[in-house]
């Protein structure tokens, strides 16, 4: 009967423990409300201002943000159009790294 118990409380013990390092594990990985906000922010900052920049189609680039680092992706008709919407990102404050995945059109 002791021994039922021990190993009751051993399994018991166990579960918890692995639930606890498993709800630390998540969380870890998770955007804070705070972050969201921010990177919210962000994004729609980076969209405003390439929206307001004549040689550039907000229709045409797609931007999204995480933990401070834009992702601007889409299709363009010549190279200068990616470095201009690359120099827009990194003009807006909050933004720690812009990774440019802009292509031009065939």
């Amino acid at each position: 009967m002791k021994t039922l118990r021990q190993f009751s409380a051993f399994v018991m013990t166990f579960l918890f423990v692995s639930v606890l390092a498993c709800a630390a594990g998540q969380s870890q990985a998770k955007e804070t409300a705070a972050q969201y906000v921010d990177d919210t922010a962000i994004t729609t900052e980076v969209k405003t201002r390439i929206f307001a920049q004549k040689d550039l189609s907000a229709a045409e680039i797609n931007v999204e943000t995480y933990k401070g680092t834009v992702q601007l992706s889409g299709f363009v008709s010549n190279p200068a159009q990616i470095k201009k919407a690359e120099d827009v990102a990194k003009s807006v404050k909050g933004v720690k790294n812009v990774d440019n995945s802009i292509k031009l059109k065939n």
